[in-house]
């Protein structure tokens, strides 16, 4: 018969078929290994380490225990009959040391629930819209609405984000009314949402923390929920007011906290910022960028120590970790608010915000790093330290990989540029990156509240699974970087939620362009 095989010439254009011996032999592991293998199999081999060690420990008790006559168990019981005051003492001590135990840990915090508001469609910003509402105001000069042009369209900010009537009317008119207005509708429409999603009653909340950063009214934002939801009268309130985009994960920290000392309690976490009345009106251009990024939204977030909500939670808090830049006057000071030449009110952004938010990153995961990473990447970042500082070898950082700690990334859509970066440094994916990028360009920068619509995009998307874990990280003015851990507690079926992004989920993701076209 002849061979199966055709040996052609490189210019032959018959394919090599290979024979079914050929087909059943190994591949050259030497030459087709790759690095992230090898480094995926010593990450296995150190977190499996422990368990080895009780192989040998198990095999020298059993072989011990086969030497055992009837007569010496007999023997053993004989003795213990004649010590049983000593024995009822020590199982007393080993009950009364494990309700010590037990009752000294942590409580348990679940995330019963959240709801991210989606507002009317009649408020949806266009970027053409958005340029011609900033020309019917006639304070910006024709160069400083070239420059915002320019922002939006490298923003990574899609044509369905939303602002307010007050900033969309002919010509805008900001005033507290409209602002009280904003604040309410984005408030009451994701509690509405949520308590209808629990079923839990408003009267059963009994902490309440609200975060907005610019509007601060009075009576506060957190006074106002009370009064509209009559909440009982020994509610514990906290209203956070100028602690930036990352003041959501301080909320929940708040919470939890609270919820370590308050048992059988739900807490409320309400996170928005307001926009009416934070819409700068004059032309320093530090100031114009967050014209550019900042948009309408909130979140409302339902928390229980309760263990009798596990079973219907979604996620259990793991950590919460906080890291404060502000004793450097260049971090305290590259997100201000101040007035301007000419005394108009608005948030300036240094250029040295993406170095400040480096450095307090870096400050987060250093500390977040050794109680998330498995032991491999601990090894592996504790010898290349050793390596840099004790011996002088002129080697690279390690970056710990932390897709080895988190299934899920949700990083604060603050803008494109942030974004970039952090993918970088971090070495993420772009399905890692996609509930940010994606929440950019539907909702745009909905500051702290933006985590949560990036959750939501991922849970629509059929993403949560039992057991996996979501990593929460944000940054704020002071400068703060925050960071929140949570264990998914059942698989989330996108069938059966109610999120901002069911109805066009099967749109995303969509191609961002860097740079996008704004229409005349």
């Amino acid at each position: 018969m002849a061979d199966q095989r055709n040996h052609q010439n490189p210019d032959s254009k018959t394919i090599s078929v290979e024979t079914p011996q050929e087909r059943r032999k190994l591949p050259n592991f030497l030459l087709s290994v790759k690095l992230k293998y090898v480094k995926l199999g010593y990450h296995c081999l150190i977190s499996s380490a422990k368990y080895l060690v009780l192989i040998p420990l198990i095999g020298v008790a059993s072989a011990h225990a086969s030497t055992l006559s009837i007569q010496d168990v007999i023997q053993l019981w004989e003795n213990l009959k004649f010590n049983v005051v000593s024995l009822t003492l020590c199982l007393s001590l080993i009950v009364f040391l494990a309700t010590l135990y037990f009752m000294s840990r942590p409580r348990g915090i679940y995330l019963v629930d959240y709801a991210c508001y989606k507002p009317h469609q009649d408020n949806t910003c266009t970027r053409e819209i958005f340029m011609e509402r900033s020309g019917l105001t006639g304070t910006f000069t024709e160069e400083n609405l070239s420059f915002q042009r320019k922002i939006l369209e490298r923003s990574g900010l899609g044509q369905k984000t939303y602002l307010p009537p007050a900033v969309l009317s002919k010509p805008p008119n900001p005033c507290m009314a409209e602002a009280r207005k904003e604040a309410e509708e984005v408030m009451f429409g994701a509690i509405d949402q949520l308590l209808e999603k629990t079923g839990v009653k408003a009267k059963d909340i009994g902490i309440l923390v609200v975060n907005c950063s610019l509007f601060n009214p009075t009576p506060s934002l957190s006074a106002m929920i009370v009064n509209h939801y009559k909440l009982r009268g020994n509610i514990l309130s906290y209203n956070l007011g100028g602690m930036g985009c990352s003041a959501g994960l301080i909320s929940i920290d708040l919470a939890k906290q609270l919820l370590q000392v308050h048992p059988n309690s739900y807490a409320l976490v309400v996170s928005m910022e307001n926009i009416t009345l934070n819409w700068y009106f004059g032309n320093n251009r530090s100031m114009l960028v967050s014209n550019c990024l900042f948009r309408m939204g909130g979140a409302a977030i339902l928390l229980s120590n309760r263990s009798s909500d596990r079973r219907k939670a979604k996620y259990q808090l793991v950590h919460t970790v906080r890291t404060h830049k502000g004793a450097d006057d260049k971090s305290y000071g590259c997100v201000f608010q101040e007035e301007d030449e000419t005394k108009t009110i608005g948030v300036a952004l240094s250029k040295d915000l993406m170095a400040v938010a480096g450095e307090a990153l870096k400050a987060n995961i250093t500390t977040l790093g050794p109680i998330v990473l498995p032991m491999s990447e601990q090894l592996l970042f504790f010898a290349t330290l050793v390596a840099r500082k004790v011996f002088k070898m002129k080697i690279k950082p390690y970056i710990p990989d932390f897709k080895l700690a988190f299934e899920h990334f949700c990083i604060h859509a603050g803008g494109r540029a942030v974004l970039d970066e952090l993918e970088k440094n971090l070495e993420l994916t772009d399905w890692h990156m996609e509930p940010s990028r994606m929440t950019l360009y539907r909702f745009g920068n909905t500051s702290s509240s933006s985590l949560w619509y990036e959750l939501a995009y991922t849970e629509a998307k059929g993403r949560i699974k039992k057991g996996d874990r979501t990593w929460q990280i944000a940054f704020g003015s002071g400068f703060k970087c925050n960071s929140a851990v949570w264990r998914a507690l059942r698989t989330i079926n996108p069938a059966k939620e109610k999120n901002p992004w069911m109805d066009e989920i099967h749109e995303f993701p969509v191609h961002v362009p860097k740079v996008a076209t704004i229409g005349s």
